[in-house]
């Protein structure tokens, strides 16, 4: 198969070159009262330089068409640089032969231009040599391209190869990176994590005996550590999957139940919760319901961290303008506190995901507010 692409972009305007320049050497060629060009040596030299405009498209069959046309110009007694115009069937034979490694079709086109040499300059030579210099001559205006086209061809396939290379490289070294986080924190944080599952276990039996609000306090932080620890197991999975994409972090049925735990712990705290929560949450993709619970999780661990315990948490989850809106309304923040990691990383993430994202104080409260795009209903819309 040849390939097309190599004639687009800049290349294509030197295909327009050559029929710029035949007619200024057709021009330079004729001199009053002693030489000029013949018409019928015009309308071939300006019929070769507009078929070779096609070349970029049919390679082959511009490279035989040329071949057909230098024929008769090379039977033309040429004057001065007119005699370069049969010669693009030479160029047009280089862009065949450096285009496509098929040999049935560099046979085609070099055969052809060979015979359109020998057919046009046979019988030329008035010498005993003759026919010699004619097979010379097919020789030096064939074998010239073709290694041309050849050496071209292969410095293509060459770049192309480098930057496969390089493109592998790439890849590999960004899985090295990802094998190497996902070590560390098998070792280190997921480590930590059931240490610290296992020692709360254990304070919660020698405590079950004591105040009822302190065991439900250690088993809170024990589900929240367990929670944790499964989050980070599937994080850990999606870094070792090649595909990152293939490994969905949240399954979809899971988002409701996660945003209800969620809640719970907020109420744990102390605050008092009024939830609006559309169990109907469309058809999210795999980033964007990862987004939808860190969002939850982020903004609720705010409100607990700096919100007013005497003012009730306000929440929604629902469907809103073909996609999913977050409503997050709290007591008021301290002014001086500035933004956080969290504000910060919560941005990024509905970026990616294609939504929007407000955060700031509003009439004495706190407001969070985010919409993120729901595939099918986006697509329908």
């Amino acid at each position: 198969m040849i390939d097309i692409s190599a004639g687009r972009g800049p290349r294509q305007l030197l295909r327009w070159l050559p029929l710029a320049l035949i007619p200024v050497l057709l021009l330079a060629s004729t001199y009053p009262g002693q030489f000029r060009v013949p018409a019928h040596y015009w309308l071939l030299a300006v019929a070769a330089g507009v078929v070779f405009l096609a070349g970029a498209r049919w390679p082959l069959a511009v490279s035989i068409v040329l071949s057909v046309l230098a024929v008769p110009m090379l039977r033309t007694p040429a004057w001065g640089a007119s005699g370069l115009v049969p010669y693009l069937g030479s160029v047009a034979l280089v862009d065949v032969v450096a285009r496509t490694h098929q040999r049935a079709v560099v046979a085609v086109s070099t055969v052809c231009w060979a015979a359109a040499v020998v057919l046009g300059r046979i019988g030329i030579h008035d010498t005993s040599v003759g026919r010699a210099a004619t097979l010379l001559e097919a020789a030096t205006y064939v074998g010239l391209p073709l290694l041309l086209g050849l050496y071209l061809r292969g410095q293509r396939d060459l770049a192309q190869n480098l930057r496969m290379r390089a493109a592998d490289a790439e890849t590999r070294t960004r899985l090295d990176e990802r094998a190497a986080m996902a070590r560390e924190l098998h070792d280190v944080v997921a480590h930590h994590m059931s240490s610290i599952i296992l020692r709360i276990s254990v304070a919660g039996r020698v405590v079950r005996e004591a105040d009822p609000r302190l065991v439900a306090v250690l088993d809170d932080v024990r589900g929240t550590a367990t929670d944790a620890l499964s989050d980070i197991r599937r994080f850990l999975a999606a870094l070792r999957d090649p595909e990152f994409g293939t490994v969905s972090l949240v399954e979809a049925d899971a988002v409701v139940t996660e945003v209800t735990a969620a809640l719970t712990r907020a109420r744990a705290a102390g605050f008092t919760v009024e939830a609006d929560i559309d169990t109907e949450l469309g058809t999210l993709d795999a980033m964007s319901r990862l987004t939808l619970l860190r969002l939850v999780q982020e903004s609720l661990t705010n409100v607990m961290k700096h919100a007013d315990r005497g003012v009730p948490v306000r929440f929604r989850i629902g469907k809103r303008d073909n996609g999913i809106g977050v409503e997050v309304v709290s007591g008021g923040r301290e002014a001086a506190t500035p933004p956080g990691h969290g504000i910060v990383g919560m941005r990024e993430r509905v970026a990616l995901a294609g939504g929007t994202l407000s955060v700031g104080a509003d009439a004495g409260h706190w407001v969070v507010r985010a919409w993120l795009p729901d595939a099918v209903r986006g697509v329908d819309a």
